[in-house]
């Protein structure tokens, strides 16, 4: 029955808002451990900031406002704890039945695993919300869902064609983002240094222009104003890219409707230069960030939890709450547990289960 204030998407967004998975973002990482430090960005904050850049430039573009907010807050809602460090040990556990994506696992937690209505599971959500959430799909996986969905929203992974515009614009705004305040989160965490950022030509180009309009940031006392207005104006220029590029694109192939822009290849997208310099600052990242002896080492912990707590509850399925101990298909049962986890909630968990603490 249509919501007579809301239009689909408005109620797409006010049922992820309120869903059980959203809350816990808030204690799941996103670069560091949520015991790091209360400033660091967490999952909640990402979506957050990819929910205003998306509506943002979808405004500029025309696009649908309310469509693109859903998918933002959704999209990370199948994030396991402890980041893609807890993605990747996930995976691992589960090769032998059928593996771990947390784009997948997103899209079980809206269809499936909310409980919250009383006539069906999931969040019962639009196709476009739906689609928009699924951003990588495994061939495998998208055989496995166009069989009890066909046409549905995995079959743009088997015939090659694109999501709405408006999922594309969120997979951008997700970059954006996250690029940015990687960078916010390093400098301040001392993992990286203004200095070493002059190896990232598109930061260093801001933070010169910065500097030539307000020379006293060259005060070390001021390096957080720096950092902040030089991250500033790196962003606003992404987002005038991709608006520019993105128009430039539909100009071109003048869509008449939505399935004429899936037909079109990607439409919203950043231009050649900027592309190729945001590609640059992800490459620093993940080598002197992500990569990073401290990251690196909280990481390896991290997985051995997520390792350890999936062998004690394959083995012990009654170490888990009831609902999930009582599923017949054990594995995938244990995954969808795990997954829903925060960081400190599986970190209680694994100290429970095997006596030893191993993130502090």
């Amino acid at each position: 029955m249509p919501a007579p204030t809301r239009n689909d998407f408005q109620r797409d967004r006010d049922r992820i808002v309120h869903s059980t998975a959203f809350r816990r973002l808030v204690y799941k990482t996103q670069v560091f451990l949520n015991h790091e430090g209360d400033l660091f960005r967490t999952r909640l904050t990402h979506s957050l900031e990819v929910a205003q850049l998306g509506r943002s430039i979808a405004r500029a573009l025309g696009l649908n406002e309310d469509l693109v907010e859903a998918v933002a807050l959704a999209h990370d809602l199948g994030h396991t704890p402890f980041g893609h460090a807890g993605q990747d040990a996930l995976n691992e556990c589960m090769q032998a039945f059928g593996g771990f994506e947390h784009n997948l696992q997103s899209l079980r937690v809206v269809d499936q695993l909310e409980e919250r209505y009383p006539d069906f599971d999931g969040l019962n959500l639009t196709f476009e919300t739906r689609e928009g959430i699924l951003k990588h799909c495994a061939r495998r996986n998208a055989l496995l869902i166009e069989a009890q969905e066909p046409g549905g929203v995995a079959t743009r992974f088997l015939d090659g064609t694109q999501p709405s515009l408006e999922a594309q614009l969120c997979n951008l705004a997700d970059a954006i983002a996250y690029n940015a305040h990687d960078i916010d989160d390093g400098v301040r965490s001392g993992l990286l240094t203004l200095s070493q950022m002059a190896e990232v030509p598109l930061f260093e180009h801001y933070k010169i222009l910065t500097l030539q309009q307000h020379p006293g940031l060259e005060d070390a006392s001021k390096a957080r104003r720096l950092l902040y207005e030089t991250i500033r104006r790196m962003l606003s220029d992404q987002v005038y890219d991709v608006i520019d590029t993105t128009r430039a694109n539909l100009l071109l192939h003048a869509p008449r409707s939505a399935d004429q822009a899936r037909l079109a290849g990607p439409l919203v997208a950043f231009g050649e230069t900027m592309a190729d310099q945001v590609q640059a600052m992800k490459s620093f990242l993940y080598k002197h960030l992500y990569r990073h002896p401290q990251v690196m080492e909280t990481t390896t912990q991290a997985q051995t939890v997520v390792r350890e707590l999936f062998d004690a509850y394959f083995s012990r399925p009654q170490e888990m709450s009831s609902d999930f101990a009582a599923r017949a298909e054990t594995p995938r049962a244990v995954a969808d547990y795990i997954a829903g986890m925060t960081d400190r909630f599986a970190a209680r968990e694994h100290e429970r289960l095997t006596g030893r603490r191993l993130l502090a």
